[in-house]
């Protein structure tokens, strides 16, 4: 389910690097643009408080996400959490700064409103121009795979399902028997791997996609070797997708090409960005509840004896050992080489602490953990270190999700994989969701799985 999705955002992202760059700048000026328009309207004066907010807005906003393909109501769905995403972070610092009352209830309401709108409607018409413009004749590209294997089928089921890029899909060329190809492809081969170029020329074929195994060298430069002979665009695709690719991208280094498989996504400027949102929102939420953290660990030092914060040691950030806080939800606390997870109605915990499992507020000294570098505000959920010890010899790419800090909260969660994991297969499902996570990470996909998470707290009970 999710090597297909990916397949096409890796193989495709190039052709759309222009799209992308008008979208980054799109949602943040659209956003802008609504406010000032809205408090034009209200004969409203723009004052520094204005210009504040603007500037903020631009910088939650920037970039905006590229939901030029995606389908209409998909976009919709995707828009509005986005923007009650947003709303929520801005209530939050307009509480904290005490200028929530500089602004006019009507200029905000309308502005509220009529923002998300704008944006559906400017991503619908500019996916309709995309598309009118992909199906010119003039843009139109015509593609052949060679090699008729799983691989091949995967990258021409990508044109067929990405028609609106202007990429028209003619066929396969392989040399093995219709019984020793893939099924899907034997319908639609074209010739040999003798016949692609000289196909390629009277056809005037745009691109080629090579598909061979990398067994097949000597027949990979042959083939390329005459078919540079035309004027066809050539690319090779490796066969990698027997692994999970993180953050796959091809790099420069000192003139030699090098393809990057498995890679956090947090390094350059992701890096700051994800690491300024951590620190900001950490202070923000830590402000806002110290009154609650004061009463909860009242509360665990009176419902049991030892202390209010259970210190847990997991696996951060590169698979290193760090220490997390909780507020202590059992009798006892195990942290040694075997750690038995929590299952309902466990003995251990107290009742006292179960309300506290139930409603994550076990969880809240982790923000003090975020503003230490330890953990972030959204992440892979840490696992005590023998629970790794176990599950990396048992799922794969289980350790690749150590490649960012753990979270407080992930996509995981917020799909329904919390509380326990007494089986291989839930675990295999939450390593899933935290690698697609790590595959599409964005500013906005946290501001999601934030307001997400604040609704799962009040309205979930799957936690214990």
């Amino acid at each position: 389910m999710f090597e297909d999705r990916d397949y096409k955002r890796t193989f495709f992202s190039a052709p759309q690097s222009v799209t992308s760059l008008v979208a980054a700048f799109l949602e943040p000026s659209i956003t802008v643009a609504v406010f000032l328009g809205v408090s034009w309207l209200f004969d409203e004066p723009i004052v520094r408080s204005d210009l504040t907010l603007c500037l903020l807005i631009f910088a939650l906003t920037f970039p905006g996400r590229n939901r030029f393909w995606d389908r209409p109501l998909n976009a919709a769905v995707d828009i509005f959490s986005s923007w009650l995403s947003l709303l929520f972070i801005l209530l939050l610092c307009g509480y904290a700064t005490r200028s929530l009352g500089l602004f006019k209830v009507e200029v905000i309401l309308w502005w509220v409103l009529a923002t998300p709108v704008l944006h559906w409607c400017a991503v619908f018409v500019s996916r309709a121009w995309l598309r009118q413009a992909a199906s010119r004749p003039e843009n139109r590209r015509t593609v052949v795979v060679v090699g008729a294997g799983a691989l091949g089928v995967k990258v021409a089921h990508a044109f067929r399902t990405k028609g609106d890029i202007g990429l028209a899909f003619l066929g396969y060329f392989d040399d093995r028997a219709d019984d020793r190809v893939d099924a899907e492809a034997a319908g639609s081969r074209l010739g040999s791997l003798k016949q692609v170029a000289s196909y390629v020329r009277e056809h005037g074929v745009n691109q080629v996609y090579i598909t061979l195994p990398l067994g097949s060298q000597p027949r990979i430069l042959e083939l390329m070797e005459q078919i540079q002979g035309t004027t066809a665009s050539i690319f090779f695709v490796p066969d990698v997708f027997g692994i999970s690719i993180i953050q796959g991208r091809l790099q420069d280094m000192n003139g030699v090409p090098v393809v990057g498989l498995c890679e956090t996504p947090f390094t350059g400027t992701n890096r700051l960005v994800k690491r300024l949102s951590d620190l900001v929102l950490a202070c923000l939420i830590l402000v806002l509840i110290s009154p609650v953290l004061l009463v909860v660990a009242i509360g665990v030092k009176l419902s049991s004896p030892g202390p209010a914060i259970f210190r847990q040691r997991r696996n951060g950030l590169d698979g290193k050992e760090v220490i997390v806080y909780k507020f202590r939800s059992m009798r006892t606390q195990d942290n040694g080489p075997v750690v038995k997870q929590a299952t309902k109605d466990d003995p251990r915990i107290t009742p006292f602490g179960a309300f506290l499992r139930r409603t994550s507020l076990d969880e809240l000294p982790q923000f003090i953990n975020v503003l230490q570098g330890r953990m972030s505000i959204v992440g892979p959920r840490p696992h005590a270190v023998a629970h790794n010890e176990q599950y990396r010899q048992l799922i794969k790419a289980y350790m690749v999700r150590h490649k960012v800090k753990p979270g407080i909260t992930g996509w995981a969660q917020i799909h329904g994989h919390r509380g326990e994991t007494d089986t291989i297969e839930k675990m295999q499902a939450r390593v899933e969701y935290d690698l697609e996570y790590l595959r599409n990470w964005s500013l906005g996909l946290d501001l999601q799985i934030i307001a997400r998470t604040i609704k799962l707290v009040f309205f979930d009970r799957n936690a214990y």
